[in-house]
């Protein structure tokens, strides 16, 4: 059995009567179920008290199975899938946890316990008990399992997993006459898409995969010098909004949300230790430490009324001399007419989900042509928390309604913006991720991809990422040199994650005006306020930078050279 329990409270010595119910356990655990109206996902305190006490009953429950494990195994004929149902559950807390607090240690600890089911075969003797039920429980497992992974970039260990599981659900359907059959094949077909989406492969000696993270870690972004003038603001708080139709998913994460939930998130520290404790339950301080990453709120296809709520939400707990920073990777919505005064609510936006959003008890089909579409977030809907400071990303074919901004309150508001349109043999890719996301998550992948290059060697690999220091470097010293730029970019290039994002979005804006493949204005990134273009994404510094990396991937005929009067 698993050991090394640290309970935060210790219990009372236990006694025959001191085990929680499966009653009890089951009410606190179903209270932290999604979208539950006595426990919203919103806000960071409603909630805590939940974990707290959940935490408590399972840490009573998981030490009393320890403690008395002979007892329950010979009297009472505890099955040893019951005492991975009970690790199951504790795994599911901590990722409960890690979506609520950002802190990837959670992760460890949910991967550390979904781990030690597996190795010590916990749901081995389900297959044998003539119940579909169980063995659902076992497939559940294994898909939170993978997301986990996943999500620790974990790939190797991934691969090993749905292998498995596709074992697990062939069996299970052979067995069982099922309605849910399609239903599991489903997350298997999504779980593969997943992991091949990708565009680029880095090869070590032996041409194997090797796995590359592309988290904040040390060194990776630029160090502010001296002289440099930015503001002291912080990034606290995030909304990731995936509403791509057709693009590849897997449990309710879309692999946009799946990349841009990365880059704003720091490395983790201490894995290798932690990993040497399978199967030990501590309880999440209900004061941490200085947050290290911003808080996050992932929102798969929300809906209007959802998407407002969150914004509410992490706009009213946003504190003192913070950042709100929303990202939506979505479909764009068009207006259908035109009006003699284009005001915030005339350019259109990005798609939200109608699904369940009704008005007066109906869905509304048809609307008048004068009409706004309302299942869409419009620049105007974002104007009233503009009273805080607010960091815009906009991965959409109308990304450019966002253009049409408006700085209301004398906050630094910056959108930065994806291209509307991209070259032909770009656009059968869209499936597997936006470029401008792949860019402002992993550059040099990017980069590669754009170059048509599928694979690269890792020795390679890594001379391309110390060119590309170099030139973060460079482009940090031209925003904050720059005389003509705006205040807004330099109040935002104190905070770590959002200095990267800023120093990405200039290499790929430069990256893509000097493509030969990209040549309509529509197939570069905008911003607002617009960036001073040459003292930023037309510099002939950042030129040489670009012509260099592509010199070496030998990739410099794709690319102009010189300077940039053809624009």
């Amino acid at each position: 059995h698993c050991s090394g329990l640290r309970t935060p409270h210790p219990p009372s010595a236990p006694h025959r009567y001191s085990l929680p119910s499966t009653d009890k356990c089951s009410k606190y655990f179903s209270r932290l179920s999604p979208f539950r109206r006595d426990l919203p996902q919103y806000g960071h305190k409603q909630w805590q008290s939940y974990f707290g006490r959940t935490f408590d009953v399972y840490t009573k429950l998981w030490k009393f199975q320890q403690q008395h494990r002979q007892v329950l195994d010979n009297r009472y004929g505890l099955k040893r899938w019951q005492i991975g149902e009970v690790a199951s559950k504790i795994g599911q807390l901590y990722y409960h946890y890690y979506l609520r607090t950002s802190e990837t240690s959670y992760l460890n600890e949910a991967f550390s316990f979904y781990s030690a089911i597996r190795q010590r075969s916990y749901y081995y003797q389900v297959n044998k008990e003539d119940r579909p039920e169980l063995v659902v429980k076992k497939l559940r497992y294994y898909a939170r399992y993978i997301v986990v992974c996943l999500l620790l970039n974990k790939m190797d260990l991934v691969k090993v997993l749905v292998k498995e599981l596709s074992e697990e659900i062939e069996d299970y359907t052979q067995r069982f006459n099922t309605e849910d059959q399609l239903e599991w094949n489903l997350v298997l077909q999504e779980v593969a898409a997943f992991i091949e989406a990708d565009p680029v492969m880095v090869l070590n000696d032996d041409n194997a995969v090797v796995i590359t993270s592309n988290r904040l870690s040390e060194g990776g972004v630029p160090q502010l010098e001296q002289g440099m003038v930015v503001g002291q603001l912080t990034l606290a708080d995030a909304l990731i909004i995936g509403n791509c139709n057709n693009q590849v998913k897997f449990s309710e994460l879309t692999i946009d949300m799946f990349r841009m939930l990365q880059a704003l998130e720091r490395e983790p520290v201490n894995l290798a230790t932690q990993m040497n404790k399978p199967g030990t339950l501590q309880e999440p301080s209900e004061k941490p430490a200085k947050r290290e990453n911003p808080h996050k709120y992932l929102l798969y296809k929300p809906t209007f009324s959802q998407l407002y709520t969150f914004l509410s939400a992490s706009f009213k707990e946003l504190p003192a001399n913070s950042v709100l920073l929303v990202y939506l990777s979505a479909t764009g919505v068009f207006p259908t007419g035109h009006s003699d005064y284009e005001g915030p609510y005339d350019f259109g936006g990005v798609l939200t989900n109608s699904n369940r959003d009704v008005v007066n008890g109906e869905t509304v089909q048809k609307r008048n042509q004068a009409q706004k579409e309302m299942h869409c977030l419009h620049p105007g809907d974002l104007f009233p928390f503009t009273r805080k400071p607010l960091f815009i990303i906009v991965d959409s074919s109308n990304s450019t309604a966002y253009k049409n901004f408006s700085n209301l309150f004398g906050q630094p508001v910056v959108c930065l913006l994806s291209p509307t349109v991209y070259p032909k043999s770009m656009q059968d890719q869209s499936q597997r991720g936006s470029l401008f996301t792949l860019f402002l998550y992993s550059p040099l992948m990017a980069f590669l991809y754009v170059c048509g290059l599928s694979s690269l060697r890792q020795g390679m690999w890594e001379k391309g990422q110390e060119l590309l220091r170099k030139a973060y470097r460079d482009i940090g010293q031209m925003l904050t040199r720059s005389r003509a730029i705006d205040q807004a970019f330099l109040q935002f290039y104190g905070d770590e994650f959002l200095r990267l994002l800023l120093i990405r979005f200039v290499f790929c804006s430069a990256t893509l005006r000097m493509h030969k493949l990209f040549r309509e204005s529509r197939s570069f990134p905008e911003s607002y306020p617009q960036l001073p273009k040459q003292d930023t994404v037309e510099s002939n510094l950042l030129q040489k930078h670009i012509l260099e990396l592509a010199a070496m991937l030998d990739v410099q005929g794709l690319f102009y050279d010189g300077t940039l009067d053809s624009y």
